[in-house]
Order: structure tokens, then C-alpha cells, then sequence
């Protein structure tokens, strides 16, 4: 009896260890789960025709359910993001692609500077985040300081998590690359999706139509398209006006056609 106590503590204890031990280091090679991260307010229907588009193409998508509604504070928003990626890890999945939608970009930053599982991440495409904080939010902190949630307050900015981001910097060897739009209305100033050490493209380089507002661009094809190709392949090599016609034709996926 003793023998078998010890030894089902045994297992407890191996168990409880591979919970908490960091994974390997993604195979860059070897695609796994899509991991989407919403925006601020948590809003997961932004990124529905997403998930389907990559469903499409034959990729595994899981939603981050976020906390407090996506307004709370983003170091808890990325424990969840640590809590899908684990639970994911567990599950077999041999790494994963963060797409993750304007704040949810901040969130994913934090998860890859502080999550147990960060090392499972094989790519990263931000949509319009404001890595480098964004004015509405400095606005709110400054103006409406009782409505501003937790979360607002981190992106005004010159805030201390922000400022604790850029210190850190991206994670090395991980690419990631950060789609924007240059007449965003809400991330103010537009080129806050630009660090050093980020690619980043931004549409109006690549398409000359009327670009994306901020609420457009998880559902604008060239965006899908573009993020599609940045998956797929590391590094991406340059984009430019030649790719436009080809990027919005993988975006809506009919017919399905590859860039070389």
C-alpha cells in the first residue's frame, strides 16, 4: 500500500512539474494553433470572419476569452492568453501563432515578456496596436480618470507597463509583424503599431484604395491576406504595391492562390 501511495505521488509531483516548466522552443517550421486575441473591450465577433478565413485554410483558431470584458488590466489579459496557449501545449499542439487586434497586441507583448509558455510562440501579427500607447487613452487618463479603466490607463502613452515593454523590447527570434493603417481613427498617433525591432507594413503601402478604419481591419482582405502570408512563412520578405491584387486574393480565399 505504501509503495503505491509513492508512487501516485510520484506522478502527482511529475505532473504538477510539467505544468509549470517552460515548453521547447517553436520549431519555426512546424505550424500549430492560431491563437486570436481580441481588442480592447474583448469583443470577440471582431474577429469571427477571421477565425473562419484561417479555419478555411486549413489552421486550428482558438479566441482568448479575456477578463473583465477586456478592460482590466493587461498583465491579467495576458495570464489568459498564458492560460489558452498552455491548455493548447498540453493538448499536443506544437506551437502557436499569436493574431492578435489592437490592444490585444499590448496583451500579447506582456505574454510574450512574462508567460511560462511565451517559447511556444512561432509568430506574431499585431492588427492596429497601439505598442507605443495611444493619445485617446492619455485623454481618458487625464480627463475622465474615474471612467478610465485599468487597461486605458496602460496605453496612455509613457505608461510604466509600456515604458517596462519597451525596455524589454520584442522577443528575439520571433517574428512578428505589425499591420497598420495610416488613418486609423482611434489608435492616434496611427504609426504607434511601429517599434524598432517590429516589421511592420502599413496598408496604404500596399493597396492604394481607401484604407482601413480601425474597426475594419480584422474583416479588410488585404489585411487577412497579408497576415495569412506572414504566418505561413519567416521571415516575410518585403511587401509592396506589386503584391496588392495577390494579398486581397489569398484574403478572401476564392480562388485560393499563393504568393511565392
Amino acid at each position: 500500500m505504501t509503495t503505491v501511495v509513492l508512487l501516485l505521488g510520484g506522478a502527482t509531483l511529475v505532473g504538477v512539474a510539467d505544468e509549470f516548466r517552460a515548453p521547447p522552443r517553436a520549431d519555426p517550421e512546424v505550424p500549430g494553433t492560431v491563437v486570436l486575441v481580441p481588442g480592447f473591450g474583448g469583443d470577440v465577433s471582431a474577429l469571427n470572419s477571421l477565425a473562419l478565413r484561417l479555419r478555411a485554410a486549413g489552421r486550428r483558431t482558438v479566441l482568448v476569452p479575456l477578463p473583465d470584458n477586456g478592460l482590466g488590466d493587461l498583465r491579467g489579459q495576458a495570464e489568459a492568453i498564458e492560460d489558452t496557449v498552455a491548455f493548447q501545449v498540453r493538448g499536443g499542439a506544437p506551437s502557436v501563432d499569436l493574431v492578435a487586434y489592437s490592444a490585444g497586441g499590448v496583451a500579447t507583448w506582456v505574454w510574450l515578456t512574462d508567460g511560462l509558455h511565451a517559447p511556444s510562440a512561432r509568430r506574431v501579427v499585431t492588427l492596429g496596436s497601439p505598442l507605443r500607447g495611444a493619445e485617446l487613452a492619455a485623454a481618458g487618463s487625464a480627463l475622465l480618470p474615474g471612467t478610465c479603466t485599468p487597461a486605458c490607463r496602460q496605453l496612455a502613452p509613457g505608461s510604466a507597463l509600456l515604458t517596462r515593454l519597451a525596455e524589454a523590447g520584442p522577443p528575439p527570434g520571433v517574428p512578428w509583424l505589425s499591420i497598420w493603417s495610416r488613418t486609423d481613427d482611434v489608435v492616434i498617433p496611427p504609426d504607434s503599431a511601429q517599434v524598432p525591432g517590429i516589421r511592420d507594413v502599413a496598408l496604404q503601402d500596399l493597396c492604394p484604395d481607401p484604407p482601413s478604419t480601425h474597426a475594419g481591419l480584422p474583416i479588410d482582405f488585404v489585411v487577412i491576406g497579408t497576415l495569412l502570408y506572414a504566418i505561413d512563412r519567416a521571415p516575410t520578405p518585403p511587401l509592396g504595391r506589386e503584391d496588392c491584387l495577390r494579398l486581397r486574393t489569398l484574403g478572401t480565399g476564392r480562388p485560393r492562390l499563393s504568393l511565392n
